[in-house]
């Protein structure tokens, strides 16, 4: 049966199709965990937890934006709420100063990592309590920050560079 020319033309074009159900058979698969999804899995996933995606995000940013509401656990402390806020910003990416008289937070993140202002934005809004007030505001260079440089270094940028963007 092998030698027969119209059994090996069907089984050839069988081939291309088994090939695109295995592969949508992983896809499937793979879907099921956030960090090996494809961009069919991240969008079920964006609609399951109701994030609408920017324009400009990455596969990997979205994957970042879906784990890290996965791990929003409730109740919480405030030593929880800054190992979130460091999952967001990274090491270092922060400042939180709670202000218990004032029932008042005060957030501010560094401009390393700006890109995540409004994730931040929505996790303060999400989980704290509606009597805290939230002051979220970006973490802008300072003088002992530029003094570090020189003159003829720092002419290079625009007085709004210098105050608002990282520089190297």
């Amino acid at each position: 049966m092998g030698e027969v020319l119209e059994f090996q033309e069907i089984t050839e074009a069988e081939t291309a199709e088994m090939v695109q159900l295995y592969s949508a058979l992983y896809s499937v698969s793979d879907d099921q965990y956030v960090e090996s999804a494809t961009e069919n899995g991240v969008k079920r996933w964006e609609s399951v937890l109701k994030i609408l995606p920017k324009g400009t995000d990455s596969l990997e940013e979205r994957k970042f934006r879906i784990i890290t509401r996965l791990n929003e656990q409730l109740p919480y402390s405030y030593r929880m709420l800054l190992q979130q806020l460091e999952t967001i910003c990274g090491k270092g990416g922060y400042t939180a100063e709670l202000k218990g008289n004032d029932y008042t937070l005060v957030v501010k993140v560094e401009l390393t990592a700006k890109s995540n202002f409004d994730d931040v934005n929505d996790l303060l809004h999400r989980i704290l309590p509606a009597n805290l007030v939230i002051d979220l505001s970006l973490l802008y260079n300072q003088h002992i920050t530029l003094g570090k440089f020189i003159h003829i270094n720092l002419a290079k940028y625009t007085h709004e560079q210098l105050r608002n963007e990282v520089v190297a």
